[in-house]
Formats: C-alpha cells, structure tokens, sequence
C-alpha cells in the first residue's frame, strides 16, 4: 500500500542552489535596471557571452545556446534594432553571417562584470574572504566550467 501523506520535503543541495541562484539573480537585475540596462537582464542577454571579440557565427550560436535557428535569428533581429549587436557577412562562407557586439553592447557587457563584482565584494563581505574563496572552489568543482551539456529526457 502506498503512503498517501506528503513526505515531509527535506532540505537538499538543489534546493539551496535554486534559492541561492535565485537571490543573486534578483540582485543582479536590479542593479543592470538602475543603470537603465534592463533588457540584460533578459534571457536573450544569454547571447553576449558567447560572441567573443572576433564575433561568432550564427549558425554557431545555435548550436551553443541550444535554440531554434528561428528563435536565434528573432532574437540577433531584436538586439541588432537596439544596436546591441550587428552582422557582417562570414568571409570564409558569404551564405553565413558573424555577428558582433556594437560598442553598445561592449559597454553593456563591461556594465554586467561591475556589476558581478560589486555583487561579489558584497557576498565577500558578507561570509569573509575565507569562507566565500571555499564556497567559490567548492561551486567551481560541481560546475566546471565547459559547455552547457545536452538534457536527455
């Protein structure tokens, strides 16, 4: 027979993850917004961190961002009309497109890293500089840094 009660929910690492990247995330969109950068704090700003400075392809931001070639193209259409970003034809293949940061969206991505900073020195200060170091070696071996890996089902 099985036990219709709801189990008690216990307190796991998942959990405080969530709730930890939740609260950073929170505190991040608010400071891009007070400096009137509120459309990074949207999942299309996903895209900046991949570009690089020579710019990437498009075909290959399909590919690492895990979306739609339509999705990725309404949303290089929506940054480029903002002049986050701009295209420029692939010179090794004239049928693709490399797409760029504008010095707008330089600046943008400049603006997000103070503002990962100054979110930083506040948690530093908040855990001291010993316990934050060995909370971030800690994060660092769970997520290493590598590509996102496909979810199977």
């Amino acid at each position: 027979m099985v036990d219709e009660k709801l189990p008690e929910l216990i307190d796991h690492l998942g959990w405080r993850l969530w709730r930890a990247a939740r609260l950073w995330k929170a505190e991040f969109d608010g400071r891009m917004n007070a400096r009137g950068l509120a459309w990074y704090t949207e999942g299309r700003a996903s895209l900046i961190a991949q570009i690089g400075d020579a710019g990437i392809r498009q075909s290959a931001l399909v590919h690492r961002l895990g979306l739609t070639k339509q999705a990725v193209q309404q949303i290089i259409d929506e940054l480029a009309a903002e002049d986050i970003v701009t295209r420029r034809p692939d010179p090794a293949d004239n049928r693709g497109r490399i797409i760029t940061l504008t010095p707008k969206g330089v600046a943008a991505a400049h603006a997000a890293n103070e503002v990962k900073r100054e979110i930083d020195a506040a948690q530093r200060e908040r855990l001291g500089a010993a316990r934050f170091e060995a909370l971030m070696d800690t994060l660092r071996t769970l997520a290493p840094d590598a590509e996102t890996p496909e979810i199977s089902a």
